[in-house]
């Protein structure tokens, strides 16, 4: 439910801009959102500790007296700083739903990594339902193919950190053609959106093993990790940011931002931690196909929200995507037969 909502806040935010106003510029939004996690992580560790002295000596002692532990998160939390900036670029570019439906590739990337990094053996069956995930979001992107949108002129003073990528990017039919016309929009891009959200996908899938490793073999507490977790993630936005500094100087590190934008940043930042906690306690391959759920309320909402019209072809995607999901959480003996692997 988080990331369906997530989803529809960060898609919203970023296409109901008026003419005359900027757009909130991501990274700032990215940096925000891990000062947040900080901040929740330390209040978290504070209430179980129940005292704040103890809280300092655990800070002292497993964060800044051991900076090696810090080292080992910039590799996840780098990744993380990457795919959070790659979703305002992904979700520019492609619908609500389309966009839902194809990051559960990041669920195929994490299985191979939690081959490859884990150890976890995965049965014919599993890879069978990651092989229907896959055409499954074949099929959602043919609707994409057939349905180009029209450019609009992009207005340089609405433009945000994301303008290399975004100069023909935009809203498409997602808002009435009245508003198309407004200079002050730019055209969907679902070449860049893909690109986008490919390259999440990936670093979703490696960042979360990598996590998963470290949390589950580790005796420190969750949120210490958490915190070591932050700091480097905090580095990395920092850095994002400083690419924005130009307009940070001349607009403000707050430019753009509205009620929408920081229910989107603290959405974003509490379901950071929330996934900390799944992972700790499941796996990543059970939280990514727990998230194709999202699939069927995102593609709800947004026939409502964005008059997304979803094809056959979607339609049908949608349907092989949730099944791959379904399968994958079957016994291997519960296969339906006109699906299950012959044996030689």
């Amino acid at each position: 439910m988080t990331l369906t909502v997530l989803v529809l806040m960060m898609r919203y935010s970023r296409v109901s801009v008026g003419p005359d106003q900027p757009m909130y510029l991501a990274s700032t939004a990215v940096f925000i959102a891990e000062i947040i996690k900080l901040c929740t992580c330390t209040g978290i560790l504070a209430y179980n500790t129940q005292s704040i002295p103890r809280t300092i000596d655990i800070i002292r002692r497993e964060i800044i007296g051991q900076p090696r532990e810090i080292l080992k998160m910039l590799i996840p939390s780098g990744l993380y700083a990457l795919q959070n900036n790659l979703l305002y670029i992904a979700l520019s570019n492609l619908e609500a739903a389309t966009f839902q439906v194809t990051y559960q590739l990041k669920i195929l990337s994490t299985a191979v990594f939690s081959v490859v990094m884990l150890n976890r053996r995965l049965t014919k069956q599993k890879w069978l339902s990651l092989c229907l995930l896959m055409l499954g979001v074949t099929l959602v992107q043919l609707q994409n193919v057939g349905t180009p949108k029209s450019p609009v002129v992009l207005d340089t003073k609405s433009d945000d950190g994301d303008s290399d990528f975004l100069n023909s990017s935009g809203v498409g039919d997602e808002l009435d053609s009245s508003s198309s016309e407004d200079d002050s929009l730019v055209s969907q891009n679902p070449i860049i959106g893909l690109f986008a959200v490919l390259t999440s996908c990936i670093s979703s899938g490696f960042a979360g093993c990598y996590f998963e490793k470290i949390l589950k073999g580790s005796e420190s507490d969750m949120w210490v990790r958490n915190l070591q977790l932050g700091i480097s993630g905090s580095l990395f936005s920092f850095l994002a940011m400083f690419y924005d500094r130009q307009k940070i100087y001349e607009g403000g590190m707050f430019q753009g931002y509205s009620a929408i934008t920081w229910c989107v940043i603290t959405n974003q930042a509490l379901g950071g931690l929330l996934v900390a906690i799944v992972v700790k306690y499941a796996d990543n391959i059970l939280k990514g196909f727990a998230t194709s759920l999202s699939i069927i309320i995102s593609g709800m909402i947004s026939v409502y929200f964005f008059d997304f019209e979803p094809s056959i072809q979607f339609q049908l995607g949608t349907l092989v995507v949730i099944l791959a999901t379904v399968l994958y959480g079957r016994p291997d003996a519960a296969i339906p037969r006109f699906i299950r692997p012959q044996k030689k």
